[in-house]
């Protein structure tokens, strides 16, 4: 066979052959990467031993410390796509109020100032002030946190010590993982409402 007609039969076939998986010249075999959401690529998720390693150096203590918290919250919702360092205060006479402040952090995403506030309704006596690291799972764009957060919550605040509990709204789970001072006991519902500045009013 002529050298000319097996050059041609061979650049014809490469030609087919990227015309059917879809890849050419600057395009991967792998297609372009998903985009959800304002354009952004689909989150990266943190590792329990990641998010262990922030925690640990937010909070002062060992990775041990709050390891097993994180464990628990991984087993239950699996790997978070972002994370909320931050503070509160809060306290409660049945009914009560929360207000903090923190920063959002995502790979790859801008870093997001945010403030939460919302009421409790419960037997919920006390108050305290906290550190709180949560854990956020399901968020992609990180405007996907401004806004309300339902929650049922169990209280059993003592000087230093831990505790996560879960809330949830359109598809985006948050698990705070407070540790602070104070004493404060009880259970209690409510919500809150995460926003870009700080509202006096917690409803």
């Amino acid at each position: 066979m002529d050298r000319r007609v097996l050059i041609t039969s061979g650049l014809g076939f490469m030609a087919s052959a990227c015309a059917s998986t879809g890849t050419g010249a600057g395009q991967t075999a792998g297609g372009p990467p998903q985009t959800v959401q304002n354009g952004y690529p689909a989150a990266e998720p943190y590792s329990a031993e990641e998010l262990a390693a922030k925690a640990s150096d937010f909070f002062g203590v060992t990775a041990e410390a709050v390891g097993g918290v994180i464990q628990r919250a991984f087993a239950d919702n699996g790997q978070p796509t972002g994370y909320i360092a931050g503070q509160e205060g809060s306290g409660a006479l049945t009914i009560g109020a929360r207000y903090g402040k923190g920063l959002l952090y995502m790979k790859n995403r801008p870093t997001t100032e945010v403030y939460w506030q919302g009421p409790t309704v419960g037997w919920d006596v006390g108050g305290n002030a906290s550190r709180v690291f949560t854990l956020v799972y399901g968020m992609n764009d990180p405007n996907q946190i401004f806004q309300r957060f339902p929650g049922l919550e169990g209280t059993a605040y003592l000087i230093g010590g831990m505790g996560v509990n879960y809330q949830r709204g359109s598809g985006v789970v948050l698990a705070p993982i407070r540790a602070g001072v104070g004493l404060r006991l009880g259970a209690n519902i409510g919500y809150l409402s995460y926003s870009r500045k700080r509202n006096i009013f917690p409803f």
